[in-house]
């Protein structure tokens, strides 16, 4: 019992804790329930409601709510958005109109073999989660 114990405290660091495909698929999908919280609240309140994205510190924040959802440091966390909105600088950030319309965007979440985009149309406001296989 005691050599199974050391052998355990020995090996236990090593084991691998970095994200599963699932628990990606996971980020992805509060990705997406994020922007769609503040779309949704663009609309019911009829005012711009702006998300926030960090790419470098690898975070989104509501614009609605103030929550902030924060990607492991084992995903690869990409933002492509439009470098102006409605007349003013947009470089990181998401805004959602009170029509529902968005300048649109897409935040990538890869992990080795498998990537998801969050895709935000830039004409609906509409938002979308596209699997990519990358192996």
């Amino acid at each position: 019992m005691a050599i199974i114990a050391m052998m355990a405290a020995v090996l236990l660091p090593y084991i691998s804790h970095s994200t599963s495909r699932p628990r990606l698929e996971a980020y992805a999908v509060e990705t997406a329930a994020l922007l769609k919280a503040d779309r949704t609240a663009a609309i019911r309140h009829r005012v711009q409601i702006v998300t926030q994205i960090d790419a470098g510190a690898r975070s989104l924040r509501s614009g609605s709510t103030g929550q902030i959802l924060r990607v492991p440091d084992d995903v690869v966390f990409d933002a492509i958005l439009p470098s102006r909105c409605n007349d003013r600088v947009a470089l990181s950030t998401i805004s959602f109109f009170p029509s529902g319309i968005s300048c649109g965007g897409t935040l990538m979440l890869s992990r080795p073999g498998t990537t998801y985009e969050v895709r935000v149309n830039w004409l609906t406001g509409g938002i979308e989660i596209v699997p990519r296989n990358t192996s």
